[in-house]
């Protein structure tokens, strides 16, 4: 597996409530800002968080990959975290449950299918082709 920085961290939690998953943001950096829902239905929502000086957008998506998982998408290069897999560990962990990232990047070759399971500070690579 390759250690290069990816371009964004995208992770998906498993049956945890924005309530929480925002509580989460917060305790991340100095300060989480909620822009407007992005969406008639109400299922995504924008934010800006500062993680060392750094000003972060994040969107989450409820119910991404069926009823159970919540997309939470940190679109930049900026964080704390090399590669998806780092948040995942650290989601986990935050808010007791399962997250899902993308085993690979999005390059050309990476199987989109292969995905880590991290839950109760186990890691397992699965296929998971809902996402």
């Amino acid at each position: 597996m390759n250690d290069q920085r990816h371009p964004d961290i995208e992770i998906y939690v498993k049956n945890r409530s924005l309530t929480a998953i925002e509580s989460w943001l917060a305790s991340l950096g100095e300060n989480c800002t909620a822009s407007l829902t992005q969406d008639a239905d109400k299922s995504t929502h924008q934010y800006s968080l500062t993680i060392a000086g750094n000003s972060i957008p994040v969107f989450i998506h409820e119910r991404a990959a069926g009823k159970a998982w919540t997309s939470v998408w940190f679109q930049s290069g900026q964080t704390p975290w090399i590669k998806d897999l780092d948040c995942a560990r650290i989601a986990a962990t935050a808010l007791e449950t399962q997250v899902r990232c993308i085993a690979g990047g999005w390059q050309n070759g990476d199987d989109p299918d292969e995905w880590w399971k991290v839950e109760d500070q186990t890691e397992e690579l699965i296929q998971w082709a809902s996402a």
